[in-house]
C-alpha cells in the first residue's frame, strides 16, 4: 500500500467515527506529501549508421509536506444575544490547505478589551465556552447531534470543516455590550484516527532526501505567519431591554367633596397607575409580570377592577387598558405580554383609604 493510500484509509476510518455524516470533500489537486516523483530521460544514438542500445537515466525525489491552514468566521455580522441566554453560537470554518492529512487542535480565547471582529470593542466575557464540530455537515448547530471536540481528526488536504463555538451570556449585560472570542486551529501530525497527533516540527537546514516539513501558513487575527496555526475572531453583541418602573397615585373622590377638589381622608378613592417603560434602541421585553402588595391601610376596589396594558401620554396614564390581572391575598398582579423598545404600558387599579 502506498503512503497516499494509507492516509486515505485513515480519513475513511475517521469518517466512520466522529464525522460519519460529513459530506465527502473534493479530491485535492495538490501532490501529496511523501509522494515520490520520478523523471526518466532516454538517449538513442547510432555508431557507423547502426542504432545502438537505448540508454536511460532516472531521478527520483520525495515531495515535502507543506503545512497550511485557514480559519474564517462564517458570516459577516456579530452574533446578537440576550442577557442570560445560553448556548449562543458563533460559526467558523477550518480549512486544511496543506498537501497532507493533518489533525488540528482547537482553542477558544477571550479578549480583555480591544477591538472585536466587527468594528466594536470587547467589554465582557461569556462563560461555559465549548467547541463542537458540524457532525452532519448541514452548517447549523444541532444540539444532541453535533459532537463536542478539542481537535479535528484526520482532515484530508483541501478539506473544510465547520466548527461551532458555544457560550453562555451573563445576566445584567446592557445593549451594545460585546464579548469577542478567537478560535485558533493548530496543525498536528495526522497520526491515527481517534487521537490527536504530535506537534509538527518544521525541518531545519537543507532539503533532505526524505519528506521534509515546511510551515506555509499566513498570519491570522492573533497568530504569526509560518507557525502552523491560524486564528479568526467573532463576537457576541448584547441586545437588551432597558425597563424603568414608576408608580403614581391620584385622588378620585372623597366622602364629603365627591370628585370636586377631593382630599385624602378615610373613605377616599385613590387610583394607582403602575407604568413600565422600555427605552428606545433595545430589545422587546415579553411577559413583564407586575406584583403590588397593598398597604393594610387601604382596601382594593373590586368594583373598578384592574386595567391592564394601557398607554401613556407623556407622563399621564391613559385609562384605556383592558380588564385583566388579578387580586388575591392583598396583592394586585398582572402581566404585560409585550413591550417593544420605546414603548410604555400601564396597570391601573383603585383602592379606598381605610
Amino acid at each position: 500500500m502506498t503512503r497516499t493510500s494509507i492516509w486515505l484509509g485513515a480519513v475513511s476510518l475517521c469518517a466512520l467515527s466522529a464525522l460519519a455524516a460529513t459530506p465527502a470533500s473534493a479530491q485535492s489537486t495538490q501532490t501529496a506529501a511523501g509522494s515520490s516523483i520520478t523523471n526518466t530521460v532516454s538517449m538513442n544514438y547510432q555508431v557507423g549508421g547502426v542504432t545502438q542500445t537505448t540508454q536511460t537515466a532516472s531521478d527520483t525525489f520525495t515531495v515535502d509536506r507543506k503545512v497550511n491552514l485557514t480559519v474564517a468566521e462564517l458570516g459577516t455580522t456579530t452574533t446578537q444575544v440576550s442577557p442570560g441566554q445560553t448556548a449562543v453560537v458563533t460559526t467558523f470554518q477550518v480549512t486544511n490547505t496543506s498537501n497532507a492529512t493533518l489533525d488540528f487542535a482547537l482553542v477558544v480565547t477571550q479578549q480583555a478589551g480591544g477591538a472585536g471582529a466587527h468594528a466594536n470593542t470587547d467589554t465582557f466575557d461569556v462563560s461555559n465556552v465549548r467547541i463542537f464540530v458540524d457532525t452532519n455537515g448541514n452548517g447549523v448547530y444541532d444540539a444532541g447531534t453535533d459532537t463536542q471536540v478539542t481537535y479535528l481528526d484526520e482532515i484530508a488536504a483541501d478539506t473544510t470543516r465547520t466548527v461551532f463555538v458555544l457560550a453562555d451570556v451573563p445576566l445584567g449585560r446592557a445593549t451594545g455590550d460585546v464579548a469577542a472570542v478567537t478560535l485558533t486551529a493548530t496543525g498536528r501530525e495526522g497520526g491515527a484516527a481517534g487521537a490527536t497527533g504530535a506537534a509538527l516540527v518544521q525541518t531545519a537546514g537543507a532539503n533532505t532526501s526524505g519528506m521534509d516539513t515546511v510551515f506555509a501558513d499566513g498570519a491570522g487575527s492573533t497568530d504569526a505567519s509560518r507557525d502552523a496555526s491560524y486564528s479568526a475572531k467573532d463576537d457576541y453583541t448584547v441586545l437588551a431591554a432597558a425597563l424603568t418602573l414608576t408608580k403614581v397615585s391620584r385622588i378620585v373622590s372623597d366622602p364629603f367633596n365627591g370628585t370636586t377638589n377631593p382630599k385624602m381622608i378615610p373613605g377616599s378613592v385613590v387610583e394607582y397607575c403602575i407604568a413600565v417603560r422600555n427605552a428606545a434602541g433595545g430589545a422587546s421585553a415579553t411577559n413583564v409580570a407586575l406584583s403590588d402588595v397593598l398597604p393594610t391601610t387601604t382596601t382594593y376596589s373590586s368594583a373598578y377592577g384592574i386595567l391592564l396594558n394601557g398607554t401613556m401620554t407623556g407622563s399621564t396614564c391613559n385609562l384605556d387598558g383592558a380588564s385583566g390581572g388579578s387580586y388575591g391575598s392583598g396583592t394586585v398582579s398582572g402581566t404585560l405580554p409585550s413591550l417593544t423598545a420605546g414603548d410604555a404600558r400601564t396597570l391601573v387599579f383603585r383602592v379606598t383609604v381605610n
